[in-house]
C-alpha cells in the first residue's frame, strides 16, 4: 500500500496552481485502473470534481467535457437521446481523461479503434502551469503522446470528441460456441463485419478442450427488432446495480473447483442458447457493473488482473501457451475475456496491436506472481505486449522490448518539460 498526497482542484486555475508547484504530481480519474499507475507519493490530483460538461453540439455529436467527466454520467444524460459513445470499456465507471490516458479499447476495437482514434482535440496543462490547445495540427506529437500516454505529459483539462447515433438503448446479440481455441479464432475471422465482438474462455479447460469459449456478437438494434416491452421505451436509461458484495469473500472461496463448475456451468448455458436475443446495453458493455464491489469476491488479498496482446501472425501459439500455463498453475480465473484487434491506436504507448488481446483476473496468492511472470516471457517471446492500464508486475526491460513508440514518446515528453509527471508505474518501468 502507498500513501500519496492528495488535493482535488476544482477549477482551470487550482489545477494550474498546483501543477506549476515544485511537487511531482500524476492526475487520478476514478480509480479503476488495476495497478499502479495512478499513484504519487508526493502529490495525486483527483480530476473528480472537475466534471462539467461544457458543450454539446446536436447535429453532429460532438461533445466537449472536462476530464473529470465520468463516462457513466455521459452515457445517463445521452442515452435517452439517442447518442452513445464511440468506444466503451468493460465499466462505465471511469473519467473521460482515464478513457483517453490509457486510450482504452472496447468491443468494437477491431472495426473502430481506440478511444482515442476520436478524440479531436484535447486541452492539456503542462508542467508550466499553461494549458495547451493539442490535436492532430497543433501541438501534434504532444496530442500522440498523450493518448495512451498514462498521464505522463501532463493534466487533460478538456476533451473533444464525437458520440455516436443509436436507433435504441438494445442490442441483438448472439453467442456462438467454441469447442477449443482454433474454434474460437474461427468464429472471430468469420464475426470480423459484426460491429462488437467478445470472447469468454474456460482457462482451465484443458487437452482437447483447451481454449474452449462463447463468442457473443452484437449490434444496437432497430426500433422494429424489439419486442413489444422494449419498444415501449426503445431508448432506455442505464440499469443501476441491484447487488453488491458486501464483505471480502474467503480466501478458499476461489479454488480450482468452484471455478472448474462455474465454467462448466457457464459454458453449458451459453451452447443451450439458440439464436438471437435482444439485451439492454447495460449487460452488454458493462456486466460487473451490476454487481457493487464485486472485486471483493476474491478476498482481502486481491486480484491482478493480466491483459496482454499478441500479433495475428503469433496469436494462435501464444494463446495456448498463455492458456497452458493458466490451467497447469490452477489459479482459478473467472474473468478470461479474449477481443480481436484490428490494428494499433493513436497514441505512442497505446496497447493494441492487430491481433487478439486477452484478459485474466487472479486472486493474489504465492503463485500469482510467478504464473505472471511466466506469461510475461510467453507474450514478449512473441511479439506482444502488456496492458500499462492494468499492469502491476512488468519489468522496464520488457516494456521496451513490447512499445516501439516508447523513444517518441520520451522525446515527445521531454521536449515538453513533462517530467515532473510521474506515477509509481513510471518509477518501477522508468518512463
Amino acid at each position: 500500500m502507498r500513501e500519496c498526497g492528495l488535493a482535488t482542484p476544482r477549477d482551470a486555475r487550482a489545477l494550474s496552481d498546483f501543477v506549476a508547484g515544485g511537487k511531482t504530481l500524476i492526475a487520478r480519474g476514478n480509480g479503476r485502473a488495476y495497478g499502479d499507475a495512478a499513484l504519487n507519493a508526493e502529490l495525486t490530483l483527483s480530476m473528480l470534481a472537475m466534471d462539467r460538461m461544457r458543450s454539446f453540439d446536436a447535429e453532429t455529436g460532438r461533445l466537449t467535457c472536462e476530464a473529470g467527466a465520468l463516462l457513466a454520467d455521459i452515457i445517463a444524460a445521452f442515452v435517452p437521446r439517442g447518442w452513445f459513445p464511440p468506444v466503451v470499456p468493460g465499466t462505465r465507471f471511469v473519467t473521460v481523461g482515464g478513457l483517453i490516458a490509457a486510450d482504452v479499447h472496447g468491443k468494437n476495437q477491431h472495426l473502430e479503434g481506440c478511444f482515442g482514434a476520436h478524440v479531436e482535440a484535447l486541452t492539456l496543462v503542462v508542467a508550466s502551469g499553461e494549458t495547451l490547445h493539442c490535436d492532430r495540427c497543433r501541438n501534434t506529437a504532444l496530442f500522440h503522446a498523450t493518448i495512451g500516454g498514462m498521464g505522463l505529459t501532463g493534466v487533460i483539462l478538456t476533451a473533444t470528441f464525437r458520440l455516436r447515433r443509436i436507433p435504441s438503448a438494445y442490442l441483438v446479440e448472439e453467442t456462438l460456441a467454441a469447442a477449443d481455441l482454433a474454434e474460437a479464432l474461427r468464429l472471430f475471422e468469420a464475426s470480423a463485419d459484426a460491429h462488437y465482438s467478445v470472447a469468454w474462455v474456460d482457462c482451465l479447460a484443458r487437452g482437447a478442450r483447451l481454449g474452449r469459449a462463447l463468442l457473443s456478437r452484437g449490434a444496437f438494434a432497430e426500433p422494429g427488432q424489439l419486442p413489444p416491452t422494449y419498444a415501449a421505451k426503445p431508448l432506455a436509461p442505464p440499469v443501476e446495480p441491484r447487488l453488491a458484495v458486501p464483505f471480502d469473500a474467503p480466501a478458499s472461496l476461489l479454488n480450482r473447483y468452484s471455478v472448474r463448475l462455474f465454467n462448466a456451468l457457464l459454458h453449458r448455458r451459453g451452447t443451450k442458447r439458440s439464436g438471437p436475443r435482444v439485451v439492454h446495453f447495460s449487460s452488454f458493455f458493462f456486466p460487473l457493473d451490476g454487481i457493487r464491489a464485486w472485486n471483493r469476491l476474491y478476498g482481502r488479498r486481491g486480484l491482478v488482473q493480466y491483459q496482454c496482446v499478441l500479433p495475428a501472425e503469433e496469436a494462435a501459439s501464444g494463446l495456448k501457451a498463455l492458456l497452458r500455463l493458466a490451467a497447469a498453475a490452477q489459479a482459478g480465473s473467472f474473468l478470461a475475456v479474449l477481443k480481436q484487434f484490428g490494428g494499433g491506436g493513436e497514441g505512442l504507448l497505446s496497447f493494441p496491436m492487430r491481433g487478439y488481446a486477452l484478459a485474466l483476473d487472479f486472486p493474489v496468492g504465492d503463485r500469482t506472481l510467478a504464473l505472471v511472470d511466466d506469461m510475461d516471457r510467453v507474450v514478449h517471446e512473441q511479439g506482444g505486449r502488456v496492458y500499462l492500464a492494468k499492469d502491476a508486475l512488468s519489468t522496464a526491460e520488457r516494456l521496451r522490448r513490447g512499445y516501439p513508440g516508447l523513444a517518441d514518446f520520451q522525446a515527445a515528453r521531454d521536449a515538453a518539460g513533462a517530467g515532473k509527471f510521474s506515477s509509481a508505474l513510471a518509477e518501477r518501468l522508468a518512463l
